[in-house]
């Protein structure tokens, strides 16, 4: 339960200067979502534990604690700076992947949606091979992390770490993006993390009095003066130190000098899809043929390390001519929320849009068309993307540059549900829930035929940011992890971030990653039992 009442962020934190320690009962590497979480309640459970970032704290910055200002945070001090390799589904593209480098990791810089999908995502998780994970068994840990505007029920929690909210005063774009869904025949639903999630709805925002709620603010703030809990910023990790099959340790970069830091217990990676499986790879956990090319030994010989990646392709975006200002941006420049089925008979929505309080364009669409004056624009992507992709090293250095391939647009289905979803946008820009904001169309310049729609959205294909898949859990010789996010073929060593998602769920991978962090150390918990005799059985004491 917080400690602090989440309607009244904390405008204050501080991290403690503490002595480094040899040792700790565990060590977590990254704290964004699934760190965060892990590391809290390991810290609220009496664990001596050590948390490693490689970013800044990132406490009291405008820009991260100001919902309107996210957009820039990426290429900014507080993101790596990763692109996805150009293919030529995406007309020869480099396309720009933010990922968090701070406290509080992506949910430092992202756009504050908090929304948990479908509950056949889960169970898909449950029948690939991750067994316990279908969502009779996740719900209890989503209501766990909230403290819902709404208070509990059966779909939602209260008095979580993360607060969550819908907007103050809801945007004029995003109300009548509601109203034009409606207008399709789109229903209008109450809450998207609710009974069901098709439909029209306000958003779900990690934001609070009006600043960004981040997992550091909700897990880590309220503890960070605890003396079981030391937090070390400005950290990299650059590898794994094992005896035996054991990994015991960690080697990271302090104020320019590398140390070797021993975990008594375990050692949990959250360090994100993309530098998880960097790491596993430059400490010898992965495909052997990989491995070898780069001349690294092999620990563990595990092929699906770094495959398997997965993201929503987004199409950034369907922008339109206002007729007039539209005024101060609000909550996080969007407001609402739309999923829908591209086809009637299909299981679950597939589809999702939103609205922007301005315009939104790639760099070559933007290049492309005229968007000057008063502009607003409606996003669209894909919840049930079906295209694979995979990560590579390309040196042996923890700065060595690394490809990153989603494949976006490989798979023609996922082309098809995307062109249908352009139609449905172009539709709504001109419905009658717009008429008061409508003055023509400006990227595109005027409704398409299919080859024209499917030549924009490969120029228009973005990312969601929601990068996963690289570590999967289950039972196949694919899978990296097992159930409980333990790494195979080793020992003392877990995984609790987006890596470890079998199959992309049909949301943001906030909320989901924040479930596999609380989890997770549920799993260390019940595993280790005694603290007292783990520390015992781990050779060491703190």
């Amino acid at each position: 339960m917080s400690t602090t009442d989440p309607t009244k962020p904390t405008l204050t934190a501080a991290i403690p200067l503490r002595q480094l320690k040899p040792a700790y009962d565990f060590i977590v590497v990254g704290a964004g979502s699934g760190g965060s979480a892990v590391t809290r309640r390991l810290v609220d459970a009496g664990a001596d534990v050590l948390l490693i970032e490689a970013g800044p704290p990132g406490i009291g910055v405008a820009e991260i604690d100001e919902p309107s200002k996210w957009v820039p945070l990426g290429r900014s001090v507080y993101d790596w700076g990763y692109d996805y390799a150009p293919t030529p589904h995406v007309s020869g593209r480099t396309i720009g992947i933010p990922r968090g480098k701070v406290l509080g990791g992506s949910s430092a810089i992202n756009a504050m949606m908090w929304y948990r999908g479908h509950p056949a995502d889960y169970d898909a998780w449950d029948a690939s091979g991750a067994k316990g994970w279908a969502f009779k068994d996740v719900l209890p840990y989503f209501k766990r992390c909230e403290d819902w505007e709404g208070g509990a029920s059966e779909w939602r929690g209260a008095h979580g770490p993360l607060r969550i909210e819908r907007s103050r005063a809801l945007h004029p774009i995003a109300a009548a993006m509601i109203e034009g869904a409606a207008e399709l025949g789109i229903p209008v639903i109450d809450d998207p993390n609710g009974a069901t999630n098709e439909g029209a709805a306000p958003s779900n925002f990690n934001i609070s009095a009006g600043k960004r709620f981040s997992s550091a603010r909700g897990y880590l703030w309220p503890v960070l003066d605890r003396y079981n809990l030391t937090v070390v910023p400005n950290s990299l990790v650059t590898g794994l130190g094992f005896e035996g099959r054991r990994c015991v340790s960690v080697r990271h970069r302090v104020e320019g000098q590398e140390i070797e830091t021993r975990a008594v217990v375990e050692i949990i990676l959250a360090l994100g899809a993309i530098n998880t499986s960097r790491l596993l790879m430059l400490s010898g956990i992965g495909a052997p043929a990989e491995l070898r090319r780069l001349g690294i030994g092999v620990r563990a010989a595990l092929p699906g390390v770094g495959q398997n990646l997965q993201d929503h392709p987004l199409v950034r975006a369907v922008n339109f001519r206002a007729k007039r200002p539209l005024g101060a941006v609000s909550d996080n420049g969007g407001g609402s929320m739309i999923n829908w089925k591209t086809r009637s008979h299909l299981a679950q929505a597939n589809v999702h849009a939103f609205p922007v309080q301005g315009r939104s364009a790639t760099a070559e669409v933007a290049n492309g068309y005229d968007l000057g004056g008063d502009v607003f624009a409606i996003g669209t992507g894909l919840m049930r993307s079906r295209s694979r992709g995979y990560l590579r090293l390309l040196g042996t250095e923890p700065s060595s540059p690394i490809e990153i391939q989603p494949n976006f647009l490989s798979e023609p289905e996922d082309l098809n549900d995307l062109v249908d979803a352009v139609d449905v946008v172009m539709e709504l820009g001109t419905s009658n829930a717009f008429a008061n904001w409508f003055a023509g169309h400006a990227a595109p310049e005027r409704r398409l035929n299919r080859a024209e729609t499917v030549d924009f959205i490969r120029t228009a294909c973005s990312t969601f940011f929601h990068t996963c898949g690289t570590a999967k859990m289950g039972n196949d010789d694919m899978a990296v992890v097992d159930e409980r996010l333990v790494v195979r073929g080793v020992e003392g060593l877990r995984i609790a971030d987006a890596s470890v998602i079998p199959i992309i769920p049909s949301c943001n991978t906030h909320a989901p990653v924040t479930v596999i962090g609380e989890r997770a150390a549920d799993f260390i918990l019940k595993s280790v039992g005694d603290l007292s005799e783990a520390r015992v059985e781990g050779h060491g004491t703190t």
